[in-house]
């Protein structure tokens, strides 16, 4: 079982950066993804990101292409999201996600950090 905890949210104006954290324990398998969510109020959980542990090999969702950014450190079992650019509309609780890489369903999910982008 894998625990996720998530850190780094805050408060930031349009056009400013924020980088977020995601730190992984317990049991895990050599081929697994991270990947970060996010869910707006009244609005349902929208996919942001998602890289291969091993691999690198990342993807994003059209809204964030070109503004943010995923990366892991494999020594400190840590995701990143970068974040750049900064809108209004990426106001939203972020989730960091682990699956397996021939799985679809997310086995462990993170307790979310607040953004808030401020116009």
């Amino acid at each position: 079982q894998v625990q996720l905890v998530e850190s780094g949210g805050g408060l930031v104006q349009a056009g400013g950066s924020l980088r977020l954290s995601c730190a992984a324990s317990g049991r895990h398998f050599s081929g697994y993804v991270m990947s970060w969510f996010r869910q707006a109020p009244g609005e349902e959980r929208e996919f942001v990101a998602t890289i291969t542990w091993s691999g690198g090999r990342t993807a994003y969702a059209d809204s964030v292409k070109g503004r943010f950014t995923i990366s892991r450190d494999n020594a400190k079992d840590t995701v990143y999201l970068q974040m750049n650019s900064l809108k209004p509309e990426d106001t939203a609780v972020y989730f960091c996600a682990y699956r397996l890489s021939g799985e679809a369903d997310f086995r462990s999910w993170g307790q979310g950090t607040q953004v808030t982008v401020s116009s």
